[in-house]
């Protein structure tokens, strides 16, 4: 807001000086030297573009002016009794600093100037020098926005003709001091040359609409690929449907580097707030992890415990051994008789006699046999034989 407030004060500045009858350069900035025409302003053609030369602004400055063409002499010194009319043309594609700095050069070529600049057509630009990036509108747009300019006319001749300088009333024509040669000449303001009506003007170095041109197909993927990216379609960009798809997939994995490359700036940047938080956090976790499993820690505690409750289940002290009662007497049971075994049992008895009756009979034969198996069955060592009783029908 502060520029614009200093802008608009140094406008209004300029045009009241202007109405005192003093430019910028200390002339007088009047169409005429009569009183009754009026004193242009500054600050409203800053805010307006160039007229056309049909337009009626620009036809109504055309009539005021009588023409007469103006010494170099008094152009120089600023003592014209009106504006110098000065003339530039070109191409102006892809409108740039270098044709914005021609521009200005012709403007302050002499104190009190009307800049009038010719822009070709597409018919004629194509039919002598080449195909061109932007349209004859565009173009004739692009020129009468620039601040330098006071009128714009469309479709400027290539060469020069005395009927057209004295048609739009022109005292001089800017342009560089570089020959411009064409099919029927090898240079086209040699005849402005001649009338001294020939001001030069200093060219950009490392700037021209050529070197806009080669940039653009040197980077042509990239611009294809931004293009696509803003929504653009391959149709209107004359690209092949495989090329399409590699574009895009460029342009995918150009974003997820851009995505990696912003997550570690953000990573950079906070580094010292994730190292204290991660220190903080570290330090719980290691806590949390010793009072669980540390030395003396809840889980060690309750292994311990379970361990002993295990242990203490599964291996039961053997029971101590008792003395036997005493007997009604007061003696002691003999401590040899009762550690003896019981005796057999009768079947036990029985097994044992037959084997011994097997072995006996391939000697002694089957009588033998026979009574000492009978032996055997009474002596159980009970008083008679009459408590035995067998019940094998064999040896009765």
């Amino acid at each position: 807001m502060s520029r614009k407030r200093n802008r608009m004060e140094n406008e209004n500045g300029m045009t009241s000086k202007l109405e005192d009858g003093d430019g910028p350069n200390g002339s007088d900035t009047s169409f005429c030297s009569t009183k009754s025409q009026a004193v242009p302003d500054i600050g409203q053609s800053l805010c307006t573009e160039a007229p056309y030369s049909t337009d009626p602004a620009a036809v109504a400055e055309l009539e005021r002016c009588h023409y007469g063409r103006i010494p170099r002499a008094e152009a120089l010194a600023g003592t014209a009794s009106r504006r110098v009319r000065v003339y530039a043309d070109g191409i102006y594609d892809m409108f740039h600093q270098g044709h914005a700095l021609q521009l200005q050069q012709a403007k302050a070529v002499f104190p009190n100037v009307y800049l009038i600049v010719g822009v070709c057509s597409d018919a004629l630009t194509h039919s002598r020098k080449g195909r061109t990036v932007m349209t004859e509108d565009e173009r004739y747009e692009a020129v009468r926005h620039c601040r330098y300019v006071d009128e714009v006319i469309r479709d400027a001749p290539w060469e020069y003709e005395e009927d057209f300088l004295e048609k739009h009333k022109i005292d001089f024509v800017a342009h560089d001091d570089i020959p411009y040669t064409s099919e029927n000449c090898e240079d086209i303001y040699a005849m402005i040359k001649s009338k001294d009506m020939f001001v030069a003007t200093q060219r950009t170095e490392g700037v021209s609409t050529s070197d806009i041109v080669a940039r653009i197909v040197r980077d042509y993927d990239m611009y294809v690929r931004r293009n696509l990216a803003r929504g653009y379609s391959a149709k209107e960009l004359n690209v092949s449907f495989l090329n399409e798809k590699k574009f895009r997939l460029q342009n995918k994995m150009d974003e997820l580097k851009d995505k990696g490359k912003k997550v570690m700036t953000n990573i950079g940047e906070k580094r010292v707030d994730i190292l204290t938080k991660w220190e903080e956090k570290s330090r719980e976790l290691i806590d949390a992890f010793l009072l669980l499993f540390g030395p003396d820690g809840r889980l060690s505690n309750i292994w311990n415990e379970s361990k002993g409750r295990l242990m203490q289940a599964l291996s039961q002290p053997p029971s101590p051994r008792s003395s036997p009662p005493p007997s009604e007497n007061g003696d002691h049971h003999d401590t040899h008789r009762s550690s003896e075994s019981p005796p057999p049992s009768k079947a036990r008895r029985c097994d044992t006699v037959w084997e011994q009756h097997a072995d006996a009979s391939s000697s002694d034969g089957l009588g033998e046999s026979e009574e000492a198996a009978q032996r055997q069955l009474t002596d159980d060592g009970s008083d008679s034989d009459d408590d035995f009783q067998d019940p094998s029908p064999y040896l009765t």
